[in-house]
């Protein structure tokens, strides 16, 4: 309910049913009791990606540990628009921004993407799933987006499943030679599942676009006269699909 949004939500990793109690890890805990400045008997919320959202009471705090006492459900599971988002890693602060984004956005899955003109190659992914909880937890969703480990574009075709569609996101389409239909006149094509593939900064060698444009499950689109950054790009996409075939619409 509504009047519940004003309380504190956290993502455990436990199976939540009434009356059940619940054991937060020290992180959490300080976050409660140092942060919030939260205490016995205060509510909160919190949730699993399984088993929807439960009303929470807080039967011991310290800076330490807390214990918790789960209450009635507030909200039942739901399952989100299936849709993925494929990018090539960029820089450190900009893969937690696509991350954070993406998330908010209501990404079911994130894959980073080995290209040919990467330049950093190397990801932290357990400080990427940190910041895939938080923006669930501050954004009201139910689950938290899978985070999968980095593959190559190679890799990635060879295993793909050709009933998911990939939506390349091509900086050349304005070239003829690699003409692409905007965004919006392509997307009503590509319900879910669907999944978006982002390039790097330097963008896709033609031998890359040359390859994904022979694979019949791939639909090239243009993002417009502008050559977007590699994480505006994602953004962009990942919205207009989201009002074309997701919930925003």
């Amino acid at each position: 309910m509504r009047e519940n949004y004003t309380l504190p939500r956290l993502y455990v990793d436990a199976d939540l049913t009434a009356g059940a109690g619940l054991l937060l890890d020290r992180a959490q805990s300080h976050y409660l009791s140092s942060v919030m400045r939260k205490s016995v008997g205060d509510s909160l919320r919190v949730f699993n990606g399984r088993d929807g959202e439960w009303l929470a009471e807080i039967t011991d705090v310290n800076r330490k540990a807390a214990q918790l006492k789960i209450g009635l459900q507030s909200r039942p599971q739901t399952t989100p628009p299936d849709i993925w988002l494929c990018f090539a890693p960029v820089r450190k602060a900009r893969n937690a921004f696509i991350a954070e984004k993406a998330a908010e956005l209501g990404a079911a899955r994130l894959q980073p993407v080995l290209t040919e003109r990467v330049q950093f190659p190397k990801m932290g992914l357990e400080k990427l799933e940190l910041t895939l909880i938080e923006a669930a937890e501050q954004t009201e969703r139910l689950d938290i987006p899978a985070l999968v480990d980095t593959v190559s574009l190679g890799k990635l075709l060879d295993e793909w499943d050709p009933k998911r569609a990939l939506i390349f996101a091509d900086e050349a389409s304005s070239n003829t030679e690699w003409e692409a239909k905007p965004a919006l006149e392509a997307l009503p094509n590509c319900p879910a599942p669907a999944a978006i593939l982002i390039g790097p900064e330097g963008g896709f060698t033609d031998a890359e676009r040359a390859r994904l444009r022979d694979c019949d499950f791939v639909t090239p689109v243009s993002l417009g006269p502008r050559i977007l950054r590699a994480d505006t790009a994602a953004l962009s996409l990942l919205t207009l699909w989201q009002a074309v075939q997701g919930d925003l619409g």
